[in-house]
């Protein structure tokens, strides 16, 4: 039962990631900063997520070390805040479906991290028919990963026309025409955000490890992305003019996402 509920669990996991890219590629497209975006997005969680989080998990939770205060940093600054900047910089040059597509490389690429950092979770045995399935179920993964992700199509016209969907006001609003080049290095940046993504999947258990409550874990690892992702954006969008949430869809990607990992946050102790 339990395991069938965890397939469950991913398979609306899956369907909300799909939902966050178009989203997040509408926002991109009208012209809102991807650090801004990943900023935004970590900062209204953390007011929902912390309370609950402590709420369940006061009475358990060991003493928070300075040495496990590290560890959870430097996991966040890989695994959220770096993994996410450099995902949504590649989707904002590539699509949608490929930035959907990759997403679901995550699966293989940390089966192999596992695999090969020995983290006891998984094996590959090519003389059994277990690991025969795997490989068979990975070589389809990333065919139709391939397919997905490196075929651009011809450019299809939305059917919605609202106005909080298309801000044309937006001086940036323009419509996204992707050459060859670009398109590929979005493919590129999305696929190492996913292997940055993968590692911080794998080496989870490790960070569990040295600090154990599973809420309290991932929700003070959003506060540290928070904060990492603010001095990111500081950084890199120096035009504090599209620091600004608009009625548009930005606004709707951004609370879209906060929902997305508070679901994430509480489904997890399922998974």
């Amino acid at each position: 039962m339990a395991t069938r509920a965890a397939f469950v669990v991913a398979l609306i996991l899956r369907s909300i990631y799909g939902g966050m890219n178009i989203v997040a590629k509408g926002a991109f497209d009208e012209g809102m900063s991807t650090s801004v975006f990943v900023l935004y997005r970590h900062a209204i969680a953390i007011p929902f997520l912390l309370p609950i989080a402590y709420m369940l998990e006061r009475k358990t939770s060991p003493a928070l070390t300075f040495k496990a205060s590290l560890k959870l940093f430097v996991h966040a600054l890989y695994g959220i805040s770096g993994s996410i900047n450099v995902y949504s910089i590649g989707l904002s040059y590539a699509s949608a479906t490929s930035s959907s597509a990759i997403s679901n490389v995550l699966p293989v690429v940390a089966f192999f991290l596992a695999v090969l950092l020995r983290q006891g979770i998984e094996s590959l045995n090519m003389k059994r028919f277990q690991g025969i399935v795997k490989v068979t179920g990975i070589v389809f993964c990333f065919a139709g990963v391939i397919v997905l992700a490196f075929y651009q199509g011809p450019e299809m016209k939305s059917f919605n026309h609202h106005r909080l969907l298309h801000q044309t006001s937006n001086s940036h609003a323009t419509v996204i025409v992707h050459s060859v080049r670009t398109w590929l290095l979005g493919i590129f940046l999305m696929t190492l955000g996913t292997i940055c993504w993968a590692f911080w999947t794998v080496l989870q258990g490790p960070i569990l490890d040295a600090y154990p409550s599973k809420l309290l874990n991932t929700s003070l690892q959003i506060v540290f992305a928070t904060i990492q992702s603010f001095f990111i954006a500081l950084v890199v969008e120096r035009d504090f003019s599209r620091w600004k949430l608009k009625l548009d869809i930005s606004l709707i990607a951004v609370l879209y996402c906060v929902s997305s990992i508070c679901v994430f946050l509480m489904c997890r102790p399922v998974s």
